[in-house]
């Protein structure tokens, strides 16, 4: 293990990377129930999307492991499925065969771009007041899915959100949750975040919020997985305007958020390089993009880059030795999915926002005496949540920095490759 991830040299040893592996997958494993259910919608079969999402995760994640050396697992992204589902499919009625086509050769695009060091650039172009924001902003963005999870925070038609009720069912759980996962965190408990997930699915099972689906008759530990799409893929219309948009949505999306989440998981585990660059982001690049060509080979949307591997990095993960943990996990989870889809999103709340008060130490490093790098990166942080968009944090923040500069005569501190950024987030408003 020292010999393939030099865990001393990142200050951490085997137990903890192990532990830190296993406190990601818990976070994370609500993609398993997830993921087959808005594909489902799609006309998928569910079984199968299922056994495609837990193998696109684990080669995506294991590769991370061993090529980049960072303990960031990979999954297919919450939002770029719904886009697949309810945009694509059910919106512009392509069937989900196109679907999976645009993801596939945007997933060949990928591993261009990053193997000719294009996607490299653009980690580098986000300035380094912007990078402290983007965690920033990753914290609070986190905290809110955390808190939706668990009804805490639910819609409301008339003030946008408001509180959920909190002295009953799956909220109540959280809050119990909270409390035990801070006060072990309080007391400098090693692995409290996991401690806090596995204490608090079991204190949901008398409240009867841990329960499997299809409830507990009948219910087992073991069940076998469905054979996976493999190259459904359908290449008709790939030369039109409209699958253009489609494939250049997926690009945009994938990109930034990906970028957000190597710069904001990176900040977490203060393992930026002196020039605030996240270290090896070039193999970490080509590990998310042949996720998602794998992904999309064995039929599921886009992969990418997770956040929730900040509760990784709070529980002390520093190598891929974390990732690998989680990679593993996934494979296990094919047969072993009854027992880790039993973990209800009130259970995982908790960890999600100990992890955004984590992610917000960053902002009292962020230069706001300046209003050139204050004010875009407020709007890095607060966007990210508002728009519950990683790449629209990023996208705001960049506009607005290089808009400053250039109406402040400061234009000459603007990166090239910032320029050229800037430019396809312009591009990119015409093709919304």
């Amino acid at each position: 293990m020292e010999k393939l991830f030099k865990l001393k040299a990142n200050g951490t040893n085997t137990r903890t990377e192990l532990l830190a592996g296993v406190t990601t997958f818990l976070t994370m494993a609500y993609i398993l129930a997830v993921n087959p259910g808005i594909l489902g919608d799609a006309g998928m079969d569910r079984g199968a999307v299922f056994t495609a999402t837990a193998l696109a995760s684990a080669i995506a994640t294991i590769m991370m492991a061993f090529v980049a050396n960072l303990p960031i697992a990979l999954a297919p992204g919450m939002g770029l499925n719904a886009f697949f589902t309810y945009a694509v499919v059910l919106g512009m009625g392509y069937s989900w065969q196109m679907a999976l086509t645009a993801v596939f050769l945007e997933g060949l695009l990928f591993i261009a771009l990053s193997v000719v060091n294009v996607r490299e650039a653009i980690v580098n172009s986000v300035p380094l007041n912007l990078k402290k924001a983007v965690a920033v902003g990753i914290g609070i963005f986190i905290t809110l899915i955390g808190m939706k999870n668990a009804g805490i925070i639910v819609a409301n038609p008339a003030t946008l959100v408001s509180l959920g009720k909190v002295t009953e069912g799956a909220a109540l759980l959280a809050l119990i949750g909270l409390v035990i996962t801070g006060v072990l965190f309080a007391l400098k408990v090693h692995g409290a975040i996991l401690i806090g997930i596995l204490a608090t699915t079991v204190i949901g099972i008398p409240m009867g919020i841990t329960v499997p689906y299809g409830g507990w008759e009948g219910w087992s530990l073991f069940s076998l997985p469905k054979a996976p799409y493999v190259a459904a893929f359908d290449f008709s219309n790939v030369l039109s305007l409209k699958f253009f948009t489609v494939f250049f949505s997926f690009l945009f999306v994938d990109i930034f958020d990906t970028v957000g989440t190597l710069v904001g998981v990176s900040t977490q585990a203060g393992i930026l390089d002196k020039d605030g660059n996240v270290p090896r982001v070039k193999q970490a690049l080509l590990s998310d993009a042949v996720g998602t060509v794998a992904g999309a080979r064995l039929g599921t949307s886009t992969v990418t880059s997770y956040i929730e591997s900040s509760a990784g990095v709070a529980a002390g993960g520093r190598t891929g030795l974390t990732s690998l943990t989680t990679g593993v996990l996934f494979l296990v989870a094919l047969v072993f999915s009854p027992l880790f889809l039993l973990i209800p999103g009130a259970a995982t709340a908790p960890a999600l926002i100990l992890v955004g008060f984590l992610m917000m130490r960053p902002v009292v490093e962020i230069d706001f005496s300046d209003p050139t790098e204050g004010i875009p990166a407020f709007l890095a942080i607060v966007m990210m949540p508002f728009c519950y968009s990683i790449a629209e944090g990023i996208v705001y923040g960049v506009l607005s920095y290089v808009l400053l500069k250039v109406c402040t005569g400061k234009y000459k501190q603007i990166p090239v490759v910032t320029w050229v950024v800037f430019a396809v987030f312009i591009l990119r408003f015409f093709l919304h």
